[in-house]
């Protein structure tokens, strides 16, 4: 009977490796989303569609303006009377006023969260000087430009369309509201400035959209940034240039 052979013994340490934690998926896909980095840029895209959509066509419904006070107060009129009378009046403009809020906050929360994201995963700054200098300044803009155009949001509302601050509010005359406010120079004057830093978020906003929606698809392409970022410097022009242009037909005379 021949003898059985013990192993040979191991010298070192044998211990195993530490096994890092593995994230434990939710049962709910989207809960895995909106945790995900990922995730909150496909929001910030989305709610980027959504508002950019709004703002393009607020401001072609406001060039009815140059059209004269009929025809101006005949299209808001048509806004609060969509389907009716499948639904009151004003019902349509309430839930695309609160699909439109949902986007708002979910599009500057999901920026709020992916800012910590990428502090706590670069805890080196930049090495480049010129890189420093060009992600600080599109931070900053994006930051500051967001701030300026919620505040005018709030004050916009308050003023135009519910009249809580707007003694020259005249309800269901929204031409002589709006003309009235805008003869005034400071109203005029915040108009312009609102207007300017909602070009500037529009334009690295929708650049950076493309950027980041693109470069998640395998058909994505480098080549086509210069229409890319063409498209983001045309969009910005259009939607802010035209509506740069209502304050100042109001404090010439051109309207109202």
């Amino acid at each position: 009977m021949t003898a059985t052979k013990e192993p040979p013994a191991l010298t070192g340490d044998i211990s195993s490796p530490p096994i890092a934690p593995r994230h434990r998926r939710s049962s709910f896909p989207v809960v895995d989303l909106w945790k995900s980095s990922v995730g909150k840029k496909w929001i910030m895209g989305i709610t980027g569609i959504m508002l950019m959509g709004f703002v393009l066509f607020h401001m072609i419904g406001n060039l009815k303006m140059y059209l004269g006070e009929s025809h101006f107060n005949e299209y808001a009129e048509f806004l609060r009377q969509l389907l009716v009378p499948i639904v009151p009046a004003t019902g349509v403009l309430w839930i695309l006023r609160v699909g439109l809020l949902a986007a708002f906050v979910l599009h500057i929360t999901c920026a709020y969260q992916l800012t910590r994201m990428n502090r706590k995963a670069r805890p080196v700054k930049y090495q480049s000087p010129r890189d420093y200098v060009a992600v600080n300044w599109a931070a900053r803009t994006m930051r500051w430009s967001g701030i300026i155009i919620g505040l005018f949001l709030l004050w916009h509302l308050a003023t135009i369309t519910w009249g809580w601050a707007n003694p020259e509010f005249v309800n269901g005359e929204p031409y002589q509201t709006i003309t009235a406010s805008l003869h005034n120079p400071i109203v005029g004057g915040l108009y312009i400035l609102a207007n300017l830093a909602l070009g500037l978020h529009l334009f690295h906003g929708s650049w950076s959209l493309f950027q980041t929606l693109g470069s998640l698809s395998p058909r994505f392409n480098p080549r086509h940034n210069p229409l890319r970022k063409g498209f983001a410097a045309g969009f910005a022009i259009v939607v802010a240039g035209a509506n740069i242009t209502f304050p100042i037909a109001a404090m010439t005379g051109v309207i109202g």
